[in-house]
């Protein structure tokens, strides 16, 4: 029974201060590789549903009836309850362990797919996809935590690196299936698709760490850090989405939204470094590999999502791709980490993590500096070579950062920590997604402005060029030359913005280097938690 007792203390973790002799847990399921098959499809489901329904969202608002500003709540609602359930996943481990929210939420998350396919009107929609987000929230830090605890130290790197492809390779797939499934069968099917593969994972993963020892507590409801969670939270989130369209801070609705934001995170933040039971643990971050690593994770992942959510944007309004098409030519950035996560995860120990990671900025810079010299004439062999290339960095970037930000928590400290950090680096990737596409706006009216003020009506060879776009006609010539001059303006900001990403990329690496070693995750000793 003592073994079991620690292995149920390091599993759950107990408050600061406990007196317990921790080891390192002996439990394995009876099949590793079936219990690791499991957690990750259940992961690859939940970040695939983040980007799956991007370029359906035409059809669903055919279908239902819906404008397209509500559609775009089909992805707002998903956003701002997973970014709130987030960094309760630490208090909901301690209250019902890691096991049971497993498997509870995999199958809320069943349930939700099914309401969300069956939704006969937007609103239904929404609603379904805002219980969708939530249940969702927990399962990222949940599962890391989970397929960290069934491997020996020396493999979690392994297990890391897992888990990164997944959170690579998902949001990737996501709109080339989201397309495929709405062109060919209907819109509803890229939600039923999560019900045979959520049942699977929560049964599989039920059954294999069956007898897991776990020991549970009744920590108390911070219903002041909830509240103002939830409030704070979801008030930034509305208008990091709404900014744009709303021309932000010319709004009202944006300034209350900015005022509600900034004063109930303010009252949550302190609330939660003082409250001695609190829903989310800031106090994590006394941890120096941790807050250094969650920097480095957060500001190179806003970069990264960055990337990804203009290149797209880019092909389509400049260089006239379809979605497919688009998706087609960013897809070869998950080819690498694919290929290379397995050796990544085996042998990133032998190295400095640091450097690997610094690599991997390196990497993702000198592409973002590549996209900064791109044309209206680049072809499509040109765009998805150098998003090949920057799989490399991706590669390198994921499990390195992982495990520096990992690695100097305690063991009960993982997936509270895996969800805080999780949490952090959903609102950088929120807040990074509407300042780039708000940048991007910006430096295209600049720039528009500064080539239309090149034509003068005045000038009459600048008239007889206009006409000549026409074919003699100046009003046509005029509105060919708008276009032209348009997409020249847009390309002209699209390239700027990456020549300030390559340089964010470059200036990552020093908070990297902020971290000491070692790397190691913590698998023995007494818990150490509390707030000193």
């Amino acid at each position: 029974m003592a073994t079991t007792l620690a292995q149920e203390e390091e599993s759950m973790g107990l408050p600061p201060g406990r007196e317990v002799q921790a080891k390192p847990s002996d439990f394995r399921p009876p099949n590793v590789a079936l219990t690791t098959l499991g957690l990750a499809l259940a992961s690859f489901m939940q970040v695939l549903d983040t980007t799956i329904a991007n370029v359906s969202l035409p059809a669903i608002s055919g279908n239902l009836g819906g404008s397209a500003n509500q559609a775009t709540w089909v992805i707002t609602s998903f956003a701002v309850s997973t970014a709130i359930a987030l960094p309760l996943t630490g208090w909901l481990t301690r209250h019902f362990g890691e096991r049971k929210l497993f498997m509870w939420s995999t199958l809320a998350f069943v349930f939700a797919s099914f309401l969300c396919g069956i939704a006969h009107s937007m609103g239904l929609l929404v609603v379904a996809r805002a219980l969708q987000g939530f249940v969702a929230g927990p399962m990222y830090p949940v599962t890391q935590a989970l397929l960290l605890s069934i491997y020996p130290p020396a493999k979690r790197g392994q297990a890391i690196a897992l888990l990164a492809m997944v959170t690579v390779v998902a949001p990737i797939a996501g709109p080339i299936l989201g397309g495929w499934i709405t062109d060919n069968y209907s819109w509803e099917w890229i939600f039923f698709i999560n019900i045979p593969i959520g049942i699977f994972a929560s049964t599989v993963v039920g059954r294999q760490l069956k007898g897991r020892p776990e020991r549970l507590e009744k920590p108390k409801m911070d219903y002041i850090g909830l509240a103002t969670l939830v409030l704070g939270v979801g008030a930034l989130q509305v208008l990091l989405d709404l900014g744009n369209d709303e021309d932000w801070f010319a709004s009202p609705t944006i300034v209350m939204l900015t005022i509600t934001s900034a004063i109930a995170l303010a009252v949550f933040v302190i609330w939660e470094l003082t409250d001695k039971d609190p829903i989310v643990n800031l106090r994590l971050f006394r941890h120096r590999n941790f807050r250094s690593g969650t920097i480095a994770m957060t500001v190179a992942y806003g970069a990264f999502f960055s990337v990804g959510i203009l290149v797209p944007l880019w092909l389509q309004r400049n260089l006239g791709y379809t979605a497919i098409w688009a998706g087609f030519a960013t897809a070869p950035i998950g080819i690498l980490p694919v290929i290379l996560t397995p050796f990544v995860g085996k042998y990133a120990n032998r190295f400095d993590l640091r450097i690997l990671a610094s690599f991997a900025f390196i990497a993702m810079s000198l592409t973002s500096f590549a996209r900064s010299h791109f044309n209206l004439d680049v072809d499509f062999q040109h765009v998805a070579l150098v998003q090949l290339f920057q799989g490399l960095g991706v590669a390198l970037f994921f499990m390195p950062v992982l495990q520096i930000l990992l690695s100097d928590l305690e063991p009960h400290e993982i997936a509270a920590g895996s969800g805080l950090a999780t949490f952090v680096r959903t609102l950088g990737g929120s807040f990074a997604a509407s300042l780039t596409t708000y940048a991007w706006s910006e430096r295209g009216a600049v720039h528009h402005a500064n080539l239309t003020e090149r034509v003068s009506a005045l000038d009459p060879n600048a008239m007889q060029a206009v006409a000549q776009y026409g074919g003699g006609d100046v009003q046509r010539g005029a509105a060919v030359l708008e276009q032209m001059i348009s997409n020249q303006a847009a390309q002209l900001g699209f390239n700027e913005i990456f020549h300030l990403l390559g340089l964010i990329f470059l200036a990552v690496i020093l908070f990297v280097w902020l971290a000491k070693p070692p790397f190691g995750a913590k698998t023995g000793g007494a818990p150490t938690g509390g707030g000193h």
